[in-house]
């Protein structure tokens, strides 16, 4: 594994460039703003007419264009939209409006990987991607460090794309952690596995069952939600800081014992058996081409997923007890008034 700092890098290479940042949402905001504080004078925002983003980049300071116009400008177009869109903005805007010899990247392998945009044979084609949230991305460098970041290159038609996505990297923080070199496909289907087996799917699952099968029992929804969800940020924190035996070290004797009797038979064979069966439809690209087709039918099951996952008791109940915590929301990373 190959690994560059800051070092590395010619920060300056992306000062140099007209860089277009499609979209301001999480990563979106992060990237603009980060790039902006690192000397990027030619930054702007594309976004559709109409969004609802427009007056929070606006209102940091970014010119807003539309989407067909900031292809147009660009020297490089950093595609930071939702995953579900990018094929139709590369077909509808980006695709016969970019000039020759430019530059789309990406901060996520999948319209990529599993064919959903091909790009000119005259562009290059990179990948830049935190290894965080786009809000832990801004707060990071904002506070002096910076996020690792992966970076793969997909086509290189300068002959210049490793040392334009390195400069890059820098720009937003990246090279102060380190960017990681890696493949679009290795990104994409770890990426994908993590979240839906453990980060996202496999742990939100497991606190909503923990959670359900206490009140099941009798238990105070109140004591459920503490010790099933809002102790999880506890014990990710030192996991984060020094791995899993780093929390072992802090935790009580009773409660790492607890975690190797028990934790197996919660976790076992036939749980890693469907976690295979995850891994071989994100490889295969049936988990992408699912995902694809819900958006042709307007995300209907997602939404009412959505709802569902919003309307679960732990969320109300998660909600009134957050509400006697207010030092939670003093230093929060997400304000949806600005990102």
């Amino acid at each position: 594994m190959r690994v560059y700092y800051d070092r590395d890098a010619d920060v300056n290479l992306i000062k140099g460039k007209k860089v277009v940042i499609f979209g301001y949402g999480s990563q979106g905001h992060a990237h603009a703003n980060n790039l902006k504080d690192s000397g990027s004078e030619n930054v702007i925002v594309a976004l559709r007419p109409g969004s609802g983003s427009i007056a929070k980049a606006e209102a940091a300071g970014f010119k807003v264009m539309n989407p067909t116009e900031a292809a147009v400008w660009a020297d490089l177009a950093m595609v930071l939209t939702p995953d579900e869109g990018q094929a139709d903005l590369w077909e509808n805007d980006l695709r016969d409006n970019m000039r020759q010899g430019t530059a789309i990247a990406f901060a996520h392998g999948l319209s990529i990987h599993f064919n959903l945009i091909e790009a000119r044979d005259d562009m290059d084609v990179f990948m830049i991607a935190p290894k965080g949230p786009g809000h832990t991305v801004r707060s990071e460098y904002v506070r002096g460090a910076g996020v690792p970041c992966l970076v793969a290159i997909d086509q290189n038609a300068s002959g210049n794309a490793l040392e334009i996505a390195l400069s890059y990297s820098s720009a937003i923080g990246g090279g102060r952690a380190g960017t990681i070199e890696t493949t679009f496909r290795e990104e994409c289907e770890t990426d994908l596995f993590g979240e839906q087996t453990v980060l996202c799917g496999g742990v939100c699952e497991l606190m909503r069952a923990g959670f359900e099968i206490l009140v099941e029992a009798g238990y105070a929804p109140e004591m459920a939600y503490f010790e099933c969800m809002h102790e999880m940020k506890l014990i990710v924190d030192l996991i984060y800081e020094g791995g899993i035996a780093n929390m072992n070290y802090s935790i009580s004797n009773t409660a790492e014992y607890g975690e190797y009797v028990t934790g197996p038979k919660i976790i076992d064979d036939d749980t890693k058996d469907r976690m295979r069966e995850a891994l071989a439809r994100i490889q295969s690209g049936d988990f992408a081409a699912t995902w694809m087709l819900e958006n042709k039918v307007n995300q209907a099951s997602f939404k009412a997923m959505r709802r569902r996952s919003a309307e679960h008791q732990s969320e109300v109940v998660g909600e009134k007890l957050r509400a006697m915590m207010p030092w939670i929301a003093e230093g929060r990373l997400v304000d949806k008034a600005k990102n």
